[in-house]
Order: C-alpha cells, then sequence, then structure tokens
C-alpha cells in the first residue's frame, strides 16, 4: 500500500513548511512557504552560506542597510527554493508592518520586483501577510494588482471571512496553535476529531465552500499526524520536514475527510464585515485575539534575531572592506 503521504498528495497539494532545500528535495511537495524563523534557521546552516554570503555582499557594496540585507536574503532562498518547486513560493512581510497598509502594500511591490529581476514570475510567488484589519486591506490591494497573498495566522471563521471578500489567494489557519490554547486553558486533551484547530479548519473550509469562494485553504502548523489526516482532502496543508517523514513512514488507509461535496448543513450564512464588526468579532474570540498577537510578536523576535545576525556580519565585512 501507498504511503500516507503519497495518499495525501491524491487529495491534497502538499506545500513543505521549511527553508530547508535538501527537505524539500527529498519530499517533492508542490509549494513551500518560509518565515522569519524559518529563514534565521536556515541562515545558519552550512549547506546556504552562500545565499547569506551574497546578500552581505550585495549590501556593502551598495551601502544598504540592515532590514534591506534581510529582504535580499528572504528572496535568494525564496528564489532558490522556485527552482526546487514546481508551484508557489510565499515570502513574508516583516512582521512589524501587520499594522500599517501602505508599507505592507510597499513591501510585497517590492519583493515582487526582486523576484521578477531574478526571472521569477509573480505567478510563482505568494507573498504572506498577517491576518489584522490591516493586513487583510494591504492584500485588497495587492491582489487587484495581480499579486497574489498567502494570509498567515489565521485563527477566526471572521478573519477566513474577512479575507475571501478581500480576494485573498490563500489562507494559512494555524490547526497547532490554536489546540495549544485550548489545551493551556482548558486542561484537557484530545483526538484529532475533537482538536479545535481541525474543527476551526472544517469550519473555515465548509464557509468557502459553501459560499463559492475561490479562495485557497491551506492549513498549517501542525502538532502531529492525527491532526494532518483529520485534514485529508483540505486544498493545501503546509507540513514540516519531521511530520513530512513520519507520513513518509506510515501506512494504512487514509481516508478524506474533506470534500466539496460533504459539507455540514450547519455552515453559517455569508458574513458582511466592516472593520468595526471585524474587531468585534476578533475581540470576542480570546484564543484569536491572543493567538494573531502572539504570533505577531513570536515573527517579530525572530525577525529581529535574523538583523542582529546580519548586522554583525555586515560590520565584519565593512571592516574587512576597509
Amino acid at each position: 500500500m501507498a504511503s500516507k503521504l503519497d495518499q495525501l498528495k491524491t487529495m491534497t497539494t502538499i506545500v513543505a513548511d521549511t527553508g530547508d532545500m535538501e527537505s524539500i528535495r527529498a519530499f517533492q511537495p508542490t509549494d513551500c512557504t518560509t518565515n522569519p524563523t524559518l529563514i534565521l534557521k536556515a541562515a545558519q546552516m552550512p549547506a546556504y552560506a552562500h545565499l547569506v554570503d551574497e546578500a552581505i555582499a550585495w549590501g556593502v557594496s551598495r551601502r544598504k542597510v540592515t532590514s534591506e540585507v534581510c529582504d535580499r536574503l528572504a528572496v535568494n532562498f525564496g528564489a532558490e527554493l522556485s527552482a526546487i518547486v514546481p508551484g508557489r513560493v510565499s515570502t513574508e512581510v516583516d512582521a512589524d508592518l501587520s499594522f500599517d497598509v501602505d508599507a505592507m502594500v510597499a513591501k510585497g511591490r517590492q519583493y515582487i520586483a526582486d523576484y521578477e529581476s531574478r526571472g521569477v514570475g509573480r505567478e510563482r510567488v505568494l507573498i504572506k501577510l498577517a491576518s489584522t484589519w490591516e493586513g487583510v486591506r494591504a492584500a485588497e490591494v495587492l491582489q487587484r494588482e495581480g499579486v497574489d497573498c498567502n494570509m498567515t495566522l489565521i485563527f477566526s471563521l471572521a478573519q477566513a471571512a474577512a479575507c475571501a471578500d478581500a480576494g485573498a489567494f490563500l489562507i494559512s489557519p494555524f490547526v497547532g496553535r490554536i489546540l495549544d490554547w485550548h489545551v493551556k486553558n482548558e486542561g484537557k486533551t484530545y483526538t484529532p476529531d475533537t482538536d479545535p484547530g481541525v474543527l476551526s479548519v472544517h469550519a473555515i473550509y465548509a464557509y468557502y465552500k459553501m459560499h463559492g469562494v475561490s479562495t485557497v485553504v491551506m492549513g498549517a502548523s501542525f502538532r502531529n499526524i492525527g491532526e494532518i489526516e483529520a485534514l485529508a482532502g483540505c486544498d493545501r496543508l503546509t507540513i514540516s520536514p519531521q511530520l513530512l517523514d513520519e507520513l513518509l513512514k506510515s501506512d494504512g488507509p487514509l481516508p478524506r475527510r474533506l470534500s466539496p461535496e460533504n459539507l455540514p448543513k450547519d455552515t453559517p450564512a455569508r458574513m458582511a464585515l466592516d472593520e468595526k464588526t471585524f474587531r468585534y468579532l476578533l475581540n470576542e474570540d480570546a484564543m484569536a485575539t491572543e493567538k494573531l498577537a502572539e504570533g505577531i510578536r513570536l515573527f517579530a523576535r525572530d525577525l529581529r534575531s535574523l538583523r542582529e545576525m546580519v548586522s554583525r556580519r555586515l560590520e565584519s565585512a565593512e571592516v574587512k572592506a576597509i
């Protein structure tokens, strides 16, 4: 019998959640996605020193500041990844811009221009934005310009509905982080079928399919392969190399759990969300409010660590150049 990974690939598009190119070559996903945490980890691996060295040399020769070199590094990784996967590469806009519409739009345009200058067309790239109200508005602008967006840090149906209204190409509901919150706050244990993160994706998937929303649902942030198996049939799933390996080594039947032909009858009506309604619904959901804020803080923290590493390398390179 085929492995569970191979079975999953027949019903769901697999996305590698890593910046490690060797892992991507091993598991042959369709797409891959990165964020500051993954770039920071990969940038410290000897195998990718050349990508860091190029960005540093570019920064020194053109007298660029640290943030510009970090942007160069992110696109270095993305461009290299685009040569490995047949589909899309996601590149994340700085988390500390998550409440600034104009800055997010400008950064998205900049990334696309950098990719296109390297021969990587915008049809191969997703610009990754935090799903704040401002992030949704930035996505609305970029989508109108033909720049497809991956809306990250999704923890609620209200966020998903707002992203759908903005015409976002793809959303990333964070399954494992939702589970983490419920385990911590309720002290319960969950099976894959009762996992709150899994149930959240089921609800979003049903809402989108029931209302003819074309936005792609991509489950993310998994804690175990049970969560992944419970979402078999979801449009896309972005999975870490460790869990991809577990799926590859697992056999037995993998039934489809999500399908447009089998939707629950209690799916909510299409929401009409203005800013006040969005913020109120998000505020009413303690888990979503806390995990969105925490997610932005964590990505911003790792972005600062990446900038610190790049800053040290820049200073050292500039001294050597004197």
